[in-house]
């Protein structure tokens, strides 16, 4: 019999959105949808790319990625979809997480605040919670979570 029980990973996290944390809006979710965290909506004309950023920030453990991944139903009605899929986050990387857009339909599309751009796969399990917030209020340092460890930057 597989053995189904699932570690913990803490993944430390910023949120400077104004959004709720991505969360699995269902039991069977495999992502989390990303939401724009824009002062005024983003207009992508047909085959323009930008990044939208999401105002999270997050310290993955070591040994982790996350992915960003295209929304089907976005892609499929609307043909945005994202252009590096999947876009790979770091372990190191501790920079504001963003989301690189294109727009492969014949007409302009509005990136809208809080719209769901992307999907989000984390090496968490749903059972963990998934999150550590650390904090919720606006980035004011230059470095949104702790460095990563001397040690841990050649591995």
């Amino acid at each position: 019999m597989a053995d189904t029980t699932h570690e913990m990973t803490a993944v430390k996290i910023i949120n400077t959105s104004g959004h709720p944390l991505p969360a699995y809006e269902t039991i069977a979710s495999a992502g989390m949808d990303l939401r724009a965290s824009l002062n005024e909506p983003v207009i992508l004309k047909p085959m323009e790319r930008t990044v939208i950023k999401t105002g999270l920030f997050i310290e993955l453990p070591v040994g982790h990625e996350a992915q960003i991944r295209p929304r089907s139903g976005l892609a499929a009605k609307s043909g945005i979809t994202v252009l590096n899929a999947p876009g790979t986050i770091d372990a190191d990387y501790r920079g504001e997480i963003g989301v690189i857009l294109i727009n492969l339909s014949e007409d302009n599309f509005t990136v809208k605040k809080a719209v769901g751009m992307g999907r989000w796969a984390l090496p968490v399990t749903k059972e963990s919670g998934g999150f550590l917030p650390i904090s919720c209020r606006k980035r004011t340092e230059e470095k949104a979570v702790s460095e990563v460890p001397e040690k841990n930057k050649n591995l």
